[in-house]
């Protein structure tokens, strides 16, 4: 099923489950309501038009409750032949009366009847108030007999406010809410407007969904695109960012991955090109004196091997730092983690090669005193510093300076080796510390092989500290900085 098929068949059950919640929740709000007395009244209207056409017409009057008890037998029938209930009801007034007659023979004569007047809550139709108030006052209400059973009424006859007189009240039951009735109320007041509003959501939601897959599907194409350029080594794609958030965000993230891919891509170019630089030249120079060796054309064997010699040792040094890299990288290679002044190390390798310093012309400032403790492997801290201290003094001209110093910060010991040399340019601080990497790639004898940077990383990597690099560019000087973490430290802050 494709995803538009599911986007709309979502909407659908969305749709279908949302319309029966709300018809369940009217049905249960219908039946919690009271029905309408409406109906009632106006049935029980109709019929005291006809109650006032019979019993005015003969001898007896409203108002006259002389001889009414003859006319007993005359309400019995009306009232059995219309289905409803006749109370006489002498002394009324708003909320009371006392029974007179109760044709339903539950009330007995003298019985206090409490009564509820509705009068001013609803009002009968203009004809029916039209014809009842052309000849007597009218009033409507409901009352409870012995047994609790609701019933409505409608007053015949009914003195005003504060007065006190006599009524006729005919009265039904108060109908009660079934499962019919609120079906009923429903199919006529509430499907109609439930079925318009399923179409328009139906309508709205195709149109919503067609929309919404159609962002995703065009997001999802450029995705597969993108995904397809990057399988064909086209690392330089990019996928549009647009649509919703959550869409923009994966197309930046794809976007990011390239990127990273990219660089990775031409760090492994550059990695193979330098490894076979690297390697060319030596063993170039191996075979090259050897075979001079070999043919006896070499008029200083002795030196022929000494460049072979050296040679060899060039690559295995190179092979060692492999190696080495290699195991960092895995957490394979073994530390031997103990308690560290990186004050005293740190001077001790500045006064070490304070003669190379020196022989260059350079002035070496070492500002190293005692540190609190940190863990870990002084032998390889000890590469790492020197390393760095030894390219400063490298690429630093004559009557350059470098300083060497270490400090307290945020919980550690930073171990700082700036210089003023030939610096950094900015395009090349974010490949720094990758292996082979070369700033310049043609320092020729000077060349070192690109390992020293990387392998300083993944060992104060190893020691959980951080080693970063800033330089002002070309000529303006570089700055390595390394932060290790001391327990020390840590345990005064907390």
């Amino acid at each position: 099923m494709s995803l538009r098929s599911r986007l709309i068949l979502s909407y659908l059950i969305v749709l279908m489950v949302t319309l029966g919640v709300i018809t369940v929740a009217l049905l249960l709000l219908q039946a919690a309501q009271p029905v309408a007395p409406g109906p009632t009244y106006e049935r029980l209207a109709t019929i005291g038009r006809e109650f006032l056409a019979e019993f005015n017409a003969g001898e007896t009057r409203l108002g006259q409750l002389q001889g009414l008890a003859t006319a007993r037998a005359r309400m019995m029938t009306f009232a059995e032949e219309n289905d409803v209930r006749i109370i006489i009801a002498t002394h009324v007034s708003d909320n009371q009366g006392t029974v007179f007659l109760d044709t339903a023979a539950d009330f007995q004569r003298g019985d206090i009847l409490n009564i509820r007047v509705d009068s001013p809550s609803y009002q009968l139709p203009l004809f029916l108030q039209r014809l009842l108030n052309t000849q007597v006052q009218t009033s409507l209400g409901g009352f409870a007999d012995n047994d609790g059973v609701r019933w409505l009424f409608i007053g015949l006859e009914v003195v005003r406010q504060n007065d006190t007189g006599s009524a006729i009240l005919i009265a039904d039951r108060a109908p009660e809410q079934t499962l019919q009735r609120v079906l009923a109320e429903f199919r006529d007041n509430l499907a109609m407007p439930l079925l318009q509003a399923a179409l328009v959501g139906l309508v709205a939601a195709l149109i919503l969904a067609a929309l919404i897959s159609g962002n995703l599907l065009r997001a999802l194409h450029d995705l597969r695109t993108a995904a397809s350029a990057v399988m064909h080594s086209d690392y330089a794609h990019r996928v549009p960012v647009r649509g919703a958030p959550e869409v923009r965000a994966v197309a930046e993230a794809f976007n990011a991955m390239s990127a990273q891919t990219q660089a990775n891509q031409q760090a492994q170019q550059d990695f193979v090109a330098n490894v076979s630089h690297d390697l060319k030249t030596p063993l170039t120079s191996i075979q090259g004196y050897s075979q001079a060796i070999v043919d006896g054309t070499a008029k200083d064997p002795a030196h022929a091997a000494g460049i072979i010699h050296e040679e060899a040792g060039r690559l295995n040094r190179l092979v060692m730092e492999l190696t080495d890299l290699a195991r960092l990288q895995a957490g394979r290679l073994s530390m031997q983690s103990v308690p560290l002044d990186m004050g005293h190390l740190t001077a001790a390798i500045g006064q070490r090669l304070a003669i190379v310093a020196e022989k260059k012309n350079i002035a070496l400032h070492i500002d190293s005193p005692s540190m609190p403790q940190v863990v870990g492997d002084g032998d390889r801290l000890a590469q790492v510093i020197t390393n760095l201290v030894s390219n400063a003094l490298k690429y630093t001209a004559a009557g350059g300076q470098v300083w060497i110093r270490t400090q307290i910060n945020n919980g550690g010991i930073e171990v700082v080796v700036q210089d003023t040399g030939i610096g950094i340019p900015p395009e090349d601080l974010p490949r720094i510390f990758e292996r082979f990497y070369q700033v310049d790639k043609a320092r020729g004898p000077r060349r070192g092989t690109g390992l020293g940077l990387p392998i300083a990383y993944e060992i104060v990597k190893a020691h959980q500290g951080r080693i970063t690099v800033t330089s002002g560019g070309t000529g303006q000087g570089t700055a390595f900085t390394i932060w290790l973490p001391s327990p020390h430290l840590n345990t005064v802050a907390r």
